[in-house]
């Protein structure tokens, strides 16, 4: 019989002992499996077309050359005394100008901004029969949309953003 070296079966691996945990091995398997569950999720979302947000529009650069413009015809929506407002109705969304002008003077564009989805975005010119506007709601899907309603009444220029939830 072969004697044990001293402190017993240290340093030995018997067969029934497969492996012995440590500190060490413990965090190499903790990271492992996180890392392994951040990647699943990164995977995951690159690959589903549910998870597919643009972040930037069209034409960005031509935009933004334009900003002091909008700013002041933000302004001018902003000092008007009747303001425009977006309500939701349950056939669309009403977009109702201000009462005291003369709608038949009034033009410009609408534009809806879906920030999920920039096959879903598109634009509406102004054109209206009374002092409101009515999107209808098949053309709307459920979910956030920003509006921007850049609009013109007597040669001067307005900008309205909102956002709605449907």
């Amino acid at each position: 019989m072969v004697p044990l070296p001293r402190g017993g079966s240290r340093g030995l691996c018997p067969k029934n002992k497969i492996m012995a945990m440590n500190w060490g091995k413990g965090i190499v398997v903790a990271f492992a499996l996180f890392i392994t569950f951040i990647l699943y999720f990164v995977f995951k979302v690159q690959s589903d077309a549910d998870y597919d947000y643009e972040m930037v529009t069209e034409d960005y650069y031509r935009k933004e050359v334009g900003y002091q413009a909008q700013l002041d015809k933000s302004q001018n929506a902003y000092d008007l005394k009747n303001k425009l407002t977006v309500v939701t109705k349950e056939d669309g969304l009403q977009i109702s100008f201000p009462s005291d002008f003369d709608y038949t003077k009034i033009n410009g564009k609408v534009s809806l901004y879906r920030p999920s989805s920039q096959k879903l975005d598109f634009e509406i010119p102004i054109s209206l029969s009374s002092s409101n506007l009515l999107i209808p709601k098949t053309k709307l899907a459920s979910g956030r949309w920003d509006i921007t309603i850049d609009w013109n009444y007597d040669g001067k220029g307005y900008w309205n953003r909102e956002k709605v939830n449907l």
